[in-house]
């Protein structure tokens, strides 16, 4: 009986290793009220942790690819296409005490028992949760269109000021004005693949309009991001590109 326990906890560790050992190592940022700790998961999923406070945007990849990190404070769903919206994994996951930071098409999607704990944001509102602030910022495709992959309208972006930090969650989108006349951001996750959402040369023009501090491609599966980051840095040494590997 002793053996068989022991061979399942090894059993256990070595299943936990190997979901910690698929995800990029964290970055942790200092701020003005201690470290903002970011981890990448997949794809145009991460999670942000800092100051008690834990923030999981696009859960995606079920329970276990979440499996040593903090339970989610708040939950932020960009849309309601399948990489960002698992209702799967939503169940899996413990979210008793989240509040979930919606658009209505992803609203409209969520199962009863989440009801009471949904905030529905438009493009451009802006809601305060937890003591961090978040607003909604258009996220969609050019030219606008109601027959576009991502209709403006229809699913967010998110700034989110935590730990004195202003953080820019692009969804899926192009380099819309509305992420051009942004301000002040420190750290932006900044989409880019094809036929979905931009390139990297189009990528690199729009952040070279807002100048970020700090940014972070993802959502990028087929993009050269190597590129993005040199055609950033040619025309500003402002903008520090964090180049993580998304897709272990």
């Amino acid at each position: 009986m002793k053996l068989i326990t022991y061979f399942a906890a090894f059993f256990l560790c070595f299943l936990t290793f190997q979901t910690y050992a698929q995800r990029p190592e964290p970055d942790q940022i200092e701020t003005t009220s201690g470290v903002l700790t970011i981890q990448p998961i997949h794809h145009g999923t991460l999670v942000l942790s800092g100051d008690s406070i834990t923030v999981y945007i696009d859960p995606v990849g079920g329970a276990e690819a979440f499996e040593g990190l903090d339970k989610p404070d708040i939950i932020l769903i960009t849309h309601a296409h399948g990489d960002h919206l698992s209702i799967e994994t939503l169940n899996a996951l413990d979210t008793k005490n989240a509040k979930l930071i919606v658009p209505q098409s992803v609203a409209d999607e969520l199962p009863e028992k989440y009801a009471g704990r949904v905030v529905i944001l438009a493009n451009d509102e802006t809601t305060q949760q937890s003591g961090i602030s978040i607003t909604a910022v258009a996220m969609y495709n050019l030219p606008p269109s109601e027959d576009a992959y991502h209709p403006k309208g229809w699913g967010n972006g998110y700034v989110l000021t935590m730990d004195h930090k202003k953080v820019y969650i692009s969804g899926d989108t192009e380099g819309t004005p509305e992420m051009r006349a942004l301000k002040n951001i420190d750290i932006t996750f900044l989409c880019m693949n094809l036929p979905y959402t931009m390139n990297v040369e189009q990528a690199a023009d729009a952040v070279l309009d807002f100048k970020p501090g700090i940014v972070y491609p993802y959502h990028y599966r087929g993009q050269d991001t190597k590129k993005f980051k040199q055609w950033v840095n040619a025309k500003s040494d402002q903008i520090e590109v964090r180049l993580r590997d998304w897709y272990k």
